[in-house]
Protein backbone atom coordinates (compact mmCIF):
# COMPACT_ATOMS: atom_id res chain seq x y z
CA UNK A 1 0.00 0.00 0.00
CA UNK A 2 1.31 3.44 -0.93
CA UNK A 3 1.82 6.09 1.73
CA UNK A 4 -0.39 9.12 1.43
CA UNK A 5 1.55 12.32 0.67
CA UNK A 6 2.31 14.52 3.65
CA UNK A 7 0.82 17.99 3.93
CA UNK A 8 4.17 19.61 3.17
CA UNK A 9 4.62 17.55 0.02
CA UNK A 10 1.11 18.35 -1.12
CA UNK A 11 1.68 22.05 -0.61
CA UNK A 12 4.96 21.87 -2.47
CA UNK A 13 3.35 19.98 -5.34
CA UNK A 14 0.52 22.50 -5.48
CA UNK A 15 3.00 25.36 -5.58
CA UNK A 16 4.88 23.76 -8.43
CA UNK A 17 1.66 23.15 -10.31
CA UNK A 18 0.46 26.72 -9.94
CA UNK A 19 3.82 28.21 -10.83
CA UNK A 20 4.77 25.76 -13.59
CA UNK A 21 7.53 23.21 -13.24
CA UNK A 22 9.81 21.05 -15.38
CA UNK A 23 12.28 21.55 -18.21
CA UNK A 24 12.00 23.82 -21.22
CA UNK A 25 11.72 22.45 -24.74
CA UNK A 26 14.91 22.89 -26.75
CA UNK A 27 13.32 22.96 -30.19
CA UNK A 28 10.55 25.05 -31.77
CA UNK A 29 7.22 23.35 -32.44
CA UNK A 30 7.98 23.56 -36.18
CA UNK A 31 10.89 21.14 -35.72
CA UNK A 32 8.39 18.50 -34.59
CA UNK A 33 5.99 19.16 -37.46
CA UNK A 34 5.80 17.67 -40.93
CA UNK A 35 6.58 14.34 -42.62
CA UNK A 36 10.04 14.04 -41.05
CA UNK A 37 9.99 15.61 -37.56
CA UNK A 38 13.16 16.11 -35.56
CA UNK A 39 13.29 13.58 -32.72
CA UNK A 40 15.96 14.42 -30.12
CA UNK A 41 17.14 11.97 -27.48
CA UNK A 42 14.48 11.46 -24.79
CA UNK A 43 14.86 12.94 -21.32
CA UNK A 44 14.55 10.50 -18.46
CA UNK A 45 11.19 10.41 -16.72
CA UNK A 46 11.12 12.58 -13.61
CA UNK A 47 9.16 12.24 -10.39
CA UNK A 48 6.98 15.16 -11.43
CA UNK A 49 5.94 15.84 -15.04
CA UNK A 50 6.53 19.20 -16.66
CA UNK A 51 3.52 21.34 -15.79
CA UNK A 52 2.85 24.54 -17.72
CA UNK A 53 -0.87 24.83 -17.80
CA UNK A 54 -2.86 27.68 -19.31
CA UNK A 55 -5.49 28.54 -16.70
CA UNK A 56 -8.99 28.31 -18.13
CA UNK A 57 -10.81 31.65 -17.78
CA UNK A 58 -13.25 31.89 -20.70
CA UNK A 59 -13.79 34.81 -23.05
CA UNK A 60 -14.48 38.36 -21.87
CA UNK A 61 -17.64 39.91 -23.26
CA UNK A 62 -17.23 40.59 -26.97
CA UNK A 63 -13.85 38.86 -27.29
CA UNK A 64 -13.21 36.13 -29.84
CA UNK A 65 -10.34 34.24 -31.49
CA UNK A 66 -8.32 35.64 -34.35
CA UNK A 67 -9.05 34.25 -37.81
CA UNK A 68 -6.53 34.08 -40.65
CA UNK A 69 -6.38 36.94 -43.12
CA UNK A 70 -9.43 36.96 -45.34
CA UNK A 71 -11.55 35.06 -42.83
CA UNK A 72 -13.93 36.11 -40.08
CA UNK A 73 -15.16 34.35 -36.96
CA UNK A 74 -18.44 34.57 -35.05
CA UNK A 75 -20.06 32.61 -32.25
CA UNK A 76 -22.34 30.05 -33.90
CA UNK A 77 -23.68 29.08 -30.44
CA UNK A 78 -22.93 30.12 -26.86
CA UNK A 79 -23.76 29.04 -23.33
CA UNK A 80 -22.97 25.37 -23.93
CA UNK A 81 -21.66 22.95 -21.30
CA UNK A 82 -18.18 21.71 -22.25
CA UNK A 83 -18.90 21.20 -25.98
CA UNK A 84 -16.56 18.62 -27.47
CA UNK A 85 -17.55 16.92 -30.72
CA UNK A 86 -19.64 17.85 -33.75
CA UNK A 87 -21.78 16.21 -36.40
CA UNK A 88 -23.44 18.10 -39.25
CA UNK A 89 -26.72 16.51 -40.35
CA UNK A 90 -27.79 16.46 -44.02
CA UNK A 91 -30.38 19.22 -43.48
CA UNK A 92 -27.72 21.52 -41.97
CA UNK A 93 -28.65 21.03 -38.32
CA UNK A 94 -25.58 20.67 -36.12
CA UNK A 95 -25.22 18.17 -33.28
CA UNK A 96 -22.75 18.95 -30.51
CA UNK A 97 -21.77 16.53 -27.76
CA UNK A 98 -21.63 18.33 -24.41
CA UNK A 99 -19.47 15.95 -22.48
CA UNK A 100 -16.64 15.36 -20.06
CA UNK A 101 -14.89 12.42 -18.45
CA UNK A 102 -17.02 9.80 -16.71
CA UNK A 103 -16.32 8.81 -13.10
CA UNK A 104 -12.97 7.06 -13.14
CA UNK A 105 -10.24 5.73 -10.97
CA UNK A 106 -7.40 8.16 -10.49
CA UNK A 107 -3.72 7.48 -9.93
CA UNK A 108 -2.80 7.54 -6.26
CA UNK A 109 -0.02 9.57 -4.66
CA UNK A 110 1.33 13.01 -5.44
CA UNK A 111 1.36 12.54 -9.21
CA UNK A 112 -2.33 11.65 -9.37
CA UNK A 113 -3.25 14.47 -7.01
CA UNK A 114 -1.30 17.03 -9.03
CA UNK A 115 -2.79 15.76 -12.29
CA UNK A 116 -6.25 16.34 -10.83
CA UNK A 117 -5.30 19.95 -10.12
CA UNK A 118 -3.88 20.34 -13.62
CA UNK A 119 -7.05 19.10 -15.31
CA UNK A 120 -9.19 21.33 -13.12
CA UNK A 121 -7.16 24.41 -14.00
CA UNK A 122 -7.35 23.47 -17.67
CA UNK A 123 -11.13 23.52 -17.55
CA UNK A 124 -11.60 19.74 -17.62
CA UNK A 125 -12.83 19.33 -14.04
CA UNK A 126 -16.55 19.95 -14.59
CA UNK A 127 -19.10 17.10 -14.47
CA UNK A 128 -20.26 15.69 -17.79
CA UNK A 129 -23.56 17.06 -19.13
CA UNK A 130 -24.05 13.68 -20.88
CA UNK A 131 -26.05 15.41 -23.59
CA UNK A 132 -26.13 15.95 -27.33
CA UNK A 133 -27.61 19.30 -28.31
CA UNK A 134 -29.07 20.27 -31.67
CA UNK A 135 -28.19 23.70 -33.07
CA UNK A 136 -30.29 25.12 -35.90
CA UNK A 137 -29.43 28.04 -38.16
CA UNK A 138 -32.86 28.47 -39.72
CA UNK A 139 -32.17 31.67 -41.69
CA UNK A 140 -28.72 30.63 -42.96
CA UNK A 141 -26.80 33.60 -41.56
CA UNK A 142 -24.09 31.45 -39.98
CA UNK A 143 -25.44 31.76 -36.44
CA UNK A 144 -27.72 29.25 -34.72
CA UNK A 145 -30.91 30.90 -33.51
CA UNK A 146 -32.10 27.93 -31.47
CA UNK A 147 -30.69 25.02 -29.55
CA UNK A 148 -32.49 22.05 -28.07
CA UNK A 149 -31.61 19.02 -25.99
CA UNK A 150 -31.53 16.35 -28.68
CA UNK A 151 -30.38 13.34 -26.62
CA UNK A 152 -29.97 13.22 -22.85
CA UNK A 153 -28.81 10.84 -20.12
CA UNK A 154 -25.93 9.49 -22.17
CA UNK A 155 -22.58 8.29 -20.76
CA UNK A 156 -19.85 10.78 -21.68
CA UNK A 157 -20.86 10.87 -25.37
CA UNK A 158 -18.35 11.91 -28.00
CA UNK A 159 -18.45 10.74 -31.64
CA UNK A 160 -21.63 10.59 -33.77
CA UNK A 161 -22.42 9.07 -37.16
CA UNK A 162 -25.62 9.04 -39.21
CA UNK A 163 -26.30 6.16 -41.61
CA UNK A 164 -29.67 6.46 -43.29
CA UNK A 165 -32.16 6.80 -40.41
CA UNK A 166 -29.79 5.32 -37.83
CA UNK A 167 -27.86 7.70 -35.57
CA UNK A 168 -24.88 6.10 -33.84
CA UNK A 169 -23.42 7.62 -30.68
CA UNK A 170 -20.10 6.62 -29.14
CA UNK A 171 -20.42 6.71 -25.36
CA UNK A 172 -17.38 6.16 -23.17
CA UNK A 173 -18.37 2.50 -22.71
CA UNK A 174 -19.87 1.55 -26.06
CA UNK A 175 -21.71 2.46 -29.24
CA UNK A 176 -25.50 2.81 -29.24
CA UNK A 177 -28.05 3.44 -32.00
CA UNK A 178 -31.12 5.67 -32.15
CA UNK A 179 -33.79 6.13 -34.84
CA UNK A 180 -33.59 9.52 -36.52
CA UNK A 181 -36.03 11.44 -38.69
CA UNK A 182 -34.87 14.49 -40.61
CA UNK A 183 -35.86 17.74 -38.96
CA UNK A 184 -36.63 16.36 -35.50
CA UNK A 185 -35.28 18.36 -32.57
CA UNK A 186 -35.39 15.64 -29.91
CA UNK A 187 -35.05 11.86 -29.77
CA UNK A 188 -36.97 10.11 -27.00
CA UNK A 189 -36.70 6.53 -28.28
CA UNK A 190 -34.51 4.23 -26.16
CA UNK A 191 -30.99 3.38 -27.24
CA UNK A 192 -30.12 0.06 -28.86
CA UNK A 193 -26.69 -1.25 -27.92
CA UNK A 194 -24.45 -2.00 -30.88
CA UNK A 195 -21.23 -2.99 -29.14
CA UNK A 196 -19.43 -2.53 -25.83
CA UNK A 197 -16.12 -0.66 -25.90
CA UNK A 198 -13.35 -0.96 -23.30
CA UNK A 199 -14.15 1.15 -20.24
CA UNK A 200 -12.95 1.28 -16.65
CA UNK A 201 -10.10 3.45 -15.34
CA UNK A 202 -10.70 5.63 -18.45
CA UNK A 203 -7.33 7.32 -18.66
CA UNK A 204 -8.42 8.26 -22.20
CA UNK A 205 -12.21 8.16 -22.26
CA UNK A 206 -13.14 9.79 -25.57
CA UNK A 207 -14.56 7.41 -28.19
CA UNK A 208 -15.11 8.64 -31.73
CA UNK A 209 -17.07 6.85 -34.46
CA UNK A 210 -17.54 7.30 -38.20
CA UNK A 211 -19.20 5.17 -40.85
CA UNK A 212 -17.59 3.71 -43.94
CA UNK A 213 -18.59 5.52 -47.14
CA UNK A 214 -21.09 2.77 -47.96
CA UNK A 215 -22.49 2.79 -44.42
CA UNK A 216 -21.96 -0.93 -43.87
CA UNK A 217 -19.21 -0.64 -41.25
CA UNK A 218 -18.34 1.63 -38.34
CA UNK A 219 -14.87 2.65 -37.19
CA UNK A 220 -14.35 3.63 -33.56
CA UNK A 221 -11.36 5.03 -31.68
CA UNK A 222 -10.35 3.63 -28.29
CA UNK A 223 -7.53 5.41 -26.44
CA UNK A 224 -5.05 3.80 -24.07
CA UNK A 225 -5.61 3.39 -20.34
CA UNK A 226 -2.24 4.92 -19.45
CA UNK A 227 0.61 7.08 -20.68
CA UNK A 228 2.96 4.19 -21.51
CA UNK A 229 1.47 1.05 -20.03
CA UNK A 230 2.16 1.91 -16.39
CA UNK A 231 -1.22 0.51 -15.32
CA UNK A 232 -0.36 -2.90 -16.70
CA UNK A 233 -0.83 -4.17 -20.22
CA UNK A 234 -3.77 -6.27 -19.09
CA UNK A 235 -5.72 -3.02 -18.72
CA UNK A 236 -4.92 -2.16 -22.35
CA UNK A 237 -6.79 -5.07 -23.91
CA UNK A 238 -8.56 -3.77 -27.01
CA UNK A 239 -7.29 -0.24 -26.41
CA UNK A 240 -4.90 2.15 -28.18
CA UNK A 241 -6.67 1.06 -31.34
CA UNK A 242 -9.25 1.69 -34.01
CA UNK A 243 -12.03 -0.89 -34.11
CA UNK A 244 -13.95 -1.99 -37.18
CA UNK A 245 -17.56 -2.86 -36.29
CA UNK A 246 -20.45 -4.42 -38.16
CA UNK A 247 -23.43 -2.43 -36.79
CA UNK A 248 -25.92 -5.05 -37.94
CA UNK A 249 -24.38 -7.82 -35.81
CA UNK A 250 -22.02 -6.13 -33.34
CA UNK A 251 -19.13 -8.23 -34.68
CA UNK A 252 -15.87 -6.36 -34.46
CA UNK A 253 -12.13 -6.59 -34.90
CA UNK A 254 -9.07 -4.47 -34.31
CA UNK A 255 -8.49 -2.55 -37.55
CA UNK A 256 -5.26 -0.86 -36.40
CA UNK A 257 -3.36 -0.82 -33.10
CA UNK A 258 -0.47 0.88 -31.31
CA UNK A 259 -2.26 4.25 -31.53
CA UNK A 260 -1.93 5.79 -28.04
CA UNK A 261 -4.96 8.09 -28.15
CA UNK A 262 -6.66 8.43 -31.54
CA UNK A 263 -9.51 10.92 -31.76
CA UNK A 264 -10.22 12.58 -35.10
CA UNK A 265 -11.29 10.31 -37.97
CA UNK A 266 -12.11 11.14 -41.58
CA UNK A 267 -11.91 9.75 -45.10
CA UNK A 268 -9.42 11.44 -47.42
CA UNK A 269 -11.52 12.40 -50.46
CA UNK A 270 -8.96 11.62 -53.19
CA UNK A 271 -7.73 8.17 -52.14
CA UNK A 272 -10.57 7.12 -49.85
CA UNK A 273 -8.05 6.28 -47.10
CA UNK A 274 -9.00 6.51 -43.44
CA UNK A 275 -7.00 9.15 -41.53
CA UNK A 276 -6.77 9.74 -37.80
CA UNK A 277 -5.27 12.29 -35.40
CA UNK A 278 -3.34 10.73 -32.49
CA UNK A 279 -2.06 12.13 -29.19
CA UNK A 280 1.33 10.63 -28.39
CA UNK A 281 3.06 9.93 -25.05
CA UNK A 282 4.31 12.33 -22.36
CA UNK A 283 7.15 12.68 -19.86
CA UNK A 284 10.23 12.22 -22.02
CA UNK A 285 10.71 15.89 -22.79
CA UNK A 286 9.06 18.95 -24.27
CA UNK A 287 10.16 17.95 -27.77
CA UNK A 288 8.86 14.38 -27.58
CA UNK A 289 6.75 12.84 -28.81
CA UNK A 290 5.05 14.76 -31.64
CA UNK A 291 1.33 14.20 -31.93
CA UNK A 292 0.50 13.16 -35.46
CA UNK A 293 -2.00 12.42 -38.17
CA UNK A 294 -1.69 9.42 -40.41
CA UNK A 295 -3.44 7.28 -42.96
CA UNK A 296 -4.47 4.08 -41.23
CA UNK A 297 -3.50 0.73 -42.71
CA UNK A 298 -5.66 -2.33 -42.13
CA UNK A 299 -3.78 -4.45 -39.60
CA UNK A 300 -1.17 -1.75 -39.06
CA UNK A 301 0.72 -1.39 -35.75
CA UNK A 302 1.92 2.14 -34.86
CA UNK A 303 4.26 1.47 -31.97
CA UNK A 304 2.53 2.29 -28.70
CA UNK A 305 3.72 1.68 -26.04
CA UNK A 306 6.95 -0.05 -27.12
CA UNK A 307 8.13 2.50 -29.66
CA UNK A 308 7.24 5.87 -31.09
CA UNK A 309 7.34 7.38 -34.55
CA UNK A 310 8.09 4.06 -36.09
CA UNK A 311 10.85 2.12 -34.40
CA UNK A 312 12.21 4.58 -31.80
CA UNK A 313 12.22 2.37 -28.72
CA UNK A 314 10.73 3.64 -25.45
CA UNK A 315 13.05 2.18 -22.81
CA UNK A 316 10.51 2.73 -20.03
CA UNK A 317 8.47 -0.27 -21.17
CA UNK A 318 9.48 -3.61 -19.70
CA UNK A 319 9.52 -6.25 -20.92
CA UNK A 320 10.27 -5.03 -24.40
CA UNK A 321 8.57 -6.44 -27.51
CA UNK A 322 11.18 -6.20 -30.30
CA UNK A 323 9.02 -8.28 -32.64
CA UNK A 324 6.32 -5.60 -32.46
CA UNK A 325 8.77 -2.71 -32.76
CA UNK A 326 10.17 -4.28 -35.91
CA UNK A 327 6.83 -3.85 -37.68
CA UNK A 328 5.85 -0.45 -36.23
CA UNK A 329 4.69 1.98 -38.92
CA UNK A 330 5.92 5.58 -38.85
CA UNK A 331 3.07 8.10 -39.09
CA UNK A 332 2.61 10.22 -42.19
CA UNK A 333 2.72 13.70 -40.65
CA UNK A 334 3.74 15.14 -37.28
CA UNK A 335 1.55 17.84 -35.71
CA UNK A 336 3.99 19.15 -33.09
CA UNK A 337 4.84 17.82 -29.61
CA UNK A 338 2.11 17.93 -26.96
CA UNK A 339 -0.27 19.96 -29.15
CA UNK A 340 -3.18 17.66 -28.17
CA UNK A 341 -4.42 17.47 -31.74
CA UNK A 342 -8.00 16.17 -31.54
CA UNK A 343 -10.44 17.15 -34.29
CA UNK A 344 -9.57 16.25 -37.89
CA UNK A 345 -11.76 16.98 -40.92
CA UNK A 346 -10.97 17.21 -44.61
CA UNK A 347 -12.10 20.26 -46.53
CA UNK A 348 -14.04 20.47 -49.77
CA UNK A 349 -14.29 22.94 -52.65
CA UNK A 350 -16.83 25.02 -50.74
CA UNK A 351 -14.91 25.38 -47.47
CA UNK A 352 -13.77 28.93 -46.71
CA UNK A 353 -11.61 30.21 -49.61
CA UNK A 354 -9.74 28.45 -52.46
CA UNK A 355 -6.62 28.27 -50.26
CA UNK A 356 -8.43 25.75 -48.08
CA UNK A 357 -10.09 23.66 -50.80
CA UNK A 358 -7.76 20.65 -50.60
CA UNK A 359 -6.43 19.59 -47.22
CA UNK A 360 -7.32 18.88 -43.63
CA UNK A 361 -8.29 21.02 -40.64
CA UNK A 362 -6.97 20.02 -37.20
CA UNK A 363 -8.16 21.27 -33.82
CA UNK A 364 -5.26 21.52 -31.37
CA UNK A 365 -6.56 21.55 -27.81
CA UNK A 366 -3.19 22.67 -26.43
CA UNK A 367 -0.44 21.41 -24.16
CA UNK A 368 -0.42 21.20 -20.38
CA UNK A 369 3.12 19.82 -20.06
CA UNK A 370 5.33 21.77 -22.45
CA UNK A 371 7.30 24.98 -21.94
CA UNK A 372 6.71 27.02 -24.00
CA UNK A 373 3.13 25.97 -24.74
CA UNK A 374 2.13 24.31 -27.99
CA UNK A 375 -1.20 24.00 -29.78
CA UNK A 376 -4.20 26.08 -28.68
CA UNK A 377 -5.21 26.79 -32.28
CA UNK A 378 -6.83 25.44 -35.42
CA UNK A 379 -4.51 24.66 -38.32
CA UNK A 380 -4.88 23.59 -41.94
CA UNK A 381 -2.48 21.21 -43.69
CA UNK A 382 -2.62 21.30 -47.51
CA UNK A 383 -2.83 18.01 -49.43
CA UNK A 384 -1.83 17.01 -52.96
CA UNK A 385 -2.71 13.64 -54.47
CA UNK A 386 -4.03 12.39 -51.15
CA UNK A 387 -0.99 13.24 -49.01
CA UNK A 388 0.20 16.29 -47.00
CA UNK A 389 2.10 18.69 -49.23
CA UNK A 390 3.17 21.64 -47.12
CA UNK A 391 3.53 23.29 -43.76
CA UNK A 392 0.50 24.00 -41.54
CA UNK A 393 -1.38 27.27 -41.93
CA UNK A 394 -2.91 28.90 -38.85
CA UNK A 395 -6.67 29.26 -39.27
CA UNK A 396 -7.79 30.30 -35.78
CA UNK A 397 -5.50 31.57 -33.01
CA UNK A 398 -5.64 33.87 -29.97
CA UNK A 399 -6.96 31.32 -27.49
CA UNK A 400 -4.24 32.08 -24.87
CA UNK A 401 -3.31 35.50 -23.50
CA UNK A 402 0.26 36.71 -23.07
CA UNK A 403 -0.23 36.18 -19.34
CA UNK A 404 -1.00 32.50 -19.86
CA UNK A 405 -4.79 32.44 -19.44
CA UNK A 406 -6.76 30.16 -21.75
CA UNK A 407 -9.73 32.11 -23.03
CA UNK A 408 -10.74 29.00 -24.91
CA UNK A 409 -9.48 25.64 -26.15
CA UNK A 410 -10.44 24.32 -29.60
CA UNK A 411 -11.49 20.67 -29.87
CA UNK A 412 -13.37 19.51 -32.95
CA UNK A 413 -13.37 21.08 -36.42
CA UNK A 414 -16.06 20.44 -39.01
CA UNK A 415 -17.02 22.05 -42.36
CA UNK A 416 -20.68 23.03 -42.15
CA UNK A 417 -21.34 22.39 -45.86
CA UNK A 418 -22.33 26.03 -46.23
CA UNK A 419 -18.84 27.36 -46.81
CA UNK A 420 -17.89 27.70 -43.15
CA UNK A 421 -15.87 25.80 -40.57
CA UNK A 422 -17.32 25.01 -37.13
CA UNK A 423 -15.03 24.75 -34.11
CA UNK A 424 -15.98 23.59 -30.61
CA UNK A 425 -14.44 25.44 -27.65
CA UNK A 426 -14.80 23.54 -24.38
CA UNK A 427 -13.42 26.33 -22.18
CA UNK A 428 -15.31 29.17 -23.84
CA UNK A 429 -18.43 26.92 -24.00
CA UNK A 430 -19.05 28.03 -27.56
CA UNK A 431 -19.13 26.77 -31.10
CA UNK A 432 -17.28 29.19 -33.34
CA UNK A 433 -17.91 29.55 -37.06
CA UNK A 434 -15.11 30.61 -39.36
CA UNK A 435 -16.16 31.96 -42.75
CA UNK A 436 -14.87 33.94 -45.68
CA UNK A 437 -17.08 36.79 -44.49
CA UNK A 438 -18.22 37.49 -40.93
CA UNK A 439 -21.81 36.44 -40.35
CA UNK A 440 -24.21 38.81 -38.64
CA UNK A 441 -26.74 37.46 -36.14
CA UNK A 442 -27.34 36.53 -32.56
CA UNK A 443 -25.98 33.19 -31.35
CA UNK A 444 -28.32 30.77 -29.60
CA UNK A 445 -27.87 30.87 -25.84
CA UNK A 446 -31.19 29.49 -24.65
Amino acid sequence: MRNLPTASLLLAAAGLTLAGCGENAALPVAAGTGPKPELPAPNEESIMPTVHIATATGWPEGAKPTAAQGLGVTAFAEGLDHPRWLHVLPNGDVLVAESNAPPKEESTGIRGWVMGLVMSRAGAGVPSANRITLLRDANGDGVAETKSAFLENLFSPFGMALVGNDLYVANADGIVRFPYEEGQTKITAPATKVVDLPAGLNHHWTKNVIASPDGKLLYATVGSNSNVGENGMESEEGRAAIWEINPATGDHRIFASGLRNPNGLDWEPTTGALWTAVNERDEIGGDLVPDYMTSVKDGGFYGWPYSYYGQHVDERIQPQRPELVAKAIAPDYALGPHTASLGLSFSNDETLTPQFANGVFVGQHGSWNRKPRSGYKVIFVPFTNGMPSGQPVDVLTGFVTEGGDALGRPVDVRPDNKGGLLVTDDVGNKVWRVGATTAVGEAATQ
